[in-house]
């Protein structure tokens, strides 16, 4: 059985209103049997997932039509061993730590270990290295965005 038989199982046994009214009643339908779904539609899951899929890249086609023409300069090359786009990925870095500190704040700590002074230390540390590693492989794009703006090429 894979996810699409599984889907069509969950949909056709739910039960689905029968007029659309105001106050639709509601009432069980017999497997296949959902308007637009299962049997009656050829397809059941999959046709649903795949007319999502064509409504997105429709979506999708007509934001790129409608994009400006400025858009050339969004794509232009960034280039990552220059000075400015070090001190981009500094901030980046910046930005992440300060948001893992913050998650990291709101988790309660138990004082069965009393970490003192130095664990402090060493959570910061930590938490610097996390950031380093997130902005170099994790792609968040701050770096680029901030790159773009500083360098004029937005």
């Amino acid at each position: 059985m894979d996810i699409s038989d599984i889907g069509a199982q969950f949909l056709n046994s739910q039960y689905v209103p029968l007029s659309s009214s105001a106050s639709p009643s509601l009432s069980p339908q017999m497997p296949g049997t959902l308007p637009g779904i299962g049997a009656a539609n050829n397809g059941g899951f999959e046709a649903i997932l795949k007319r999502t899929q064509e409504a997105q890249n429709r979506e999708n086609q007509a934001d790129t039509a409608n994009a400006p023409v400025s858009g050339a300069s969004q794509n232009a090359p960034i280039d990552k061993n220059s000075k400015l786009y070090g001190l981009c990925l500094d901030l980046e870095t910046y930005l992440i730590k300060d948001m893992i500190k913050g998650m990291r704040d709101t988790v309660q700590k138990s004082n069965l270990i009393d970490t003192g002074f130095a664990g402090g230390m060493y959570e910061d540390m930590l938490y610097d290295e996390y950031a380093k590693n997130f902005a170099k492989n994790a792609n968040f794009g701050f770096a680029e965005m901030a790159y773009r703006q500083l360098s004029g090429q937005r």
